[in-house]
């Protein structure tokens, strides 16, 4: 099969997925070529997602903390935002995550070939550079093109004008205020930023609560702190057009059956993002994508065309970098499997240890089931929460929104999942994913020495529960009926 083509595999866009992807076929010995056909290279991860937004976010936070100094008893000298500086300082770090990524994709273990591709057959790209075009062969492909951000049809909305994330990451004013549409991660992160930084914030979302893929106590608990920092949260909204409004910008919507306006100086449209598969010749490769513009995929995260794989963002799920990464590699050895004509099956995903977090403060992350999904999926589980207001070492650094829960099933008590909101999220729910990685007991975890006073003492709490809850139902099965 493969003699036939110039490659063996050929990976089209060079962000995390593909350069997994591309890196794992080459070790298996693949004639790979990497297609990116951007103007930088690095993937949405790098150049317009994780890395900036957290690089403003870190500022963002910081100010914070300076603007919180009298709660510790520390006098701060008047000091202000300097947005040009956030901006230098964050193309500084980007400047040196690309060129890092640039570094990999052109080390020499495959081609690396900067140019539009568009499918022109099953096994052949038409590659549009600047240099002008080459037909490329290949026996097999893997999608990685990531994504672009979803535009929404709201009267009005076009012809007044908007920013999208890519817009807000490289701002270089602060609005007075600013409206944000949606309440996904990046609406509330990006809210958030805007809020610290200065801009009278506005976040509406169409549904009733903010970051849906939580857990409703979750998004009760970041709502409460938004709103005690400043941040109007309107919810269950139904945008009915935008207008003009001399210099500013109105948003009329309907909330609670009541048309309601709100005039503000920017608008921030955080809706969500769609699979990049727009341009590529797909129909002509066989490749068949739904009506909602997502590719129809296998569980092995083949296309409808066996020998065309996808990875990343552009599959539609979880759309984080780790996930990239892994299905990046599986999917790099499938197609090796076909191939060698192996007859070997081909591998699916794990998402047991599935991992969603949004860097807002409090942070919120997530490993594993959620209540809703473990209802969803009809777990016998029980749950146990502690509050960070009712924790030590919360109440001495003054971090006092969220909670830590914990999801055991009732068999053995294997944690099945975990939910931290609150001070340094992110980094705490690590610990859970290692003791889930080995299926560990709620009985284990709470068995675990925590050093005291620190934030990672907290998971014990609702652990120890967990275990007493485990032991009455147990005994309650004992116990002989009367």
């Amino acid at each position: 099969m493969a003699n036939a083509y110039e490659y063996d595999v050929a990976v089209v866009g060079g962000g995390s997925a593909g350069y997994a992807a591309a890196r794992t076929a080459s070790a298996l010995g693949a004639r790979v070529a990497v297609i990116e056909g951007g103007k930088e290279v690095g993937g949405l991860c790098i150049l317009g997602g994780c890395m900036p937004s957290k690089t403003y976010l870190e500022s963002a936070h910081r100010w914070h903390e300076i603007r919180r100094a009298r709660e510790f008893g520390l006098d701060a000298k008047p000091l202000r935002v300097d947005m040009p500086a956030v901006q230098a300082r964050k193309k500084h770090l980007i400047g040196d995550f690309a060129a890092h990524r640039r570094e990999q994709l052109e080390d020499g273990k495959f081609a690396f070939i900067r140019g539009r591709a568009v499918f022109q057959g099953p096994h052949a790209l038409m590659i549009n550079g600047e240099s002008g075009q080459k037909t490329l062969t290949a026996a097999t492909f893997i999608l990685s093109t990531g994504s672009v951000v979803r535009c929404v049809e709201v009267p009005g909305l076009k012809e007044t004008g908007f920013i999208t994330s890519d817009g807000a990451l490289m701002a270089e004013k602060i609005p007075a205020s600013i409206a944000v549409l949606g309440g996904g991660v990046v609406a509330v992160e990006l809210g958030q930023f805007f809020a610290r930084v200065g801009s009278k914030t506005t976040l509406i979302q169409r549904s009733g609560r903010l970051i849906r893929e939580y857990d409703e106590d979750v998004s009760a608990e970041l709502e409460r702190a938004f709103v005690a920092e400043g941040i109007d949260v309107r919810t269950g909204t139904k945008l009915v057009r935008v207008e003009r409004a001399g210099a500013l910008k109105k948003i009329v919507y309907e909330q609670d059956g009541k048309t309601e306006e709100l005039v503000v100086e920017e608008i921030l449209c955080a809706m969500g993002r769609d699979p990049a598969v727009a341009g590529l010749g797909l129909e002509r490769a066989g490749v068949q994508v739904s009506k909602n513009g997502c590719l129809k995929l296998k569980d092995t995260l083949a296309t409808t065309a066996p020998h065309i794989f996808a990875a990343g963002d552009v599959v539609g799920m979880h759309e984080v970098v780790h996930i990239a990464i892994q299905q990046g590699e599986i999917v790099a050895r499938n197609a090796m499997k076909l191939v060698r004509e192996s007859g070997e099956p081909l591998e699916k995903p794990d998402y047991r240890l599935n991992m969603f977090i949004t860097f807002t403060e409090p942070e919120v992350a997530t490993v594993g089931l959620t209540e809703a999904q473990a209802k969803e999926q009809g777990i016998d589980y029980l749950a146990a929460s502690h509050p960070f207001a009712d924790h030590g070492k919360a109440l001495i650094a003054g971090e006092t929104f969220g909670f830590v829960k914990l999801l055991a099933e009732k068999t053995r008590g294997e944690i099945i999942g975990a939910t931290i909101i609150g001070p340094h999220a992110a980094d705490l729910i690590h610990e859970q994913i290692a003791v889930m990685r080995y299926h560990g007991t709620v009985a284990e975890l709470a068995a675990m020495p925590h050093y005291h006073p620190t934030l990672a003492e907290i998971v014990t709490y609702p652990a120890e529960e967990l275990v007493e809850k485990l032991a009455e139902s147990s005994r309650r099965k004992l116990s002989p009926k009367p």
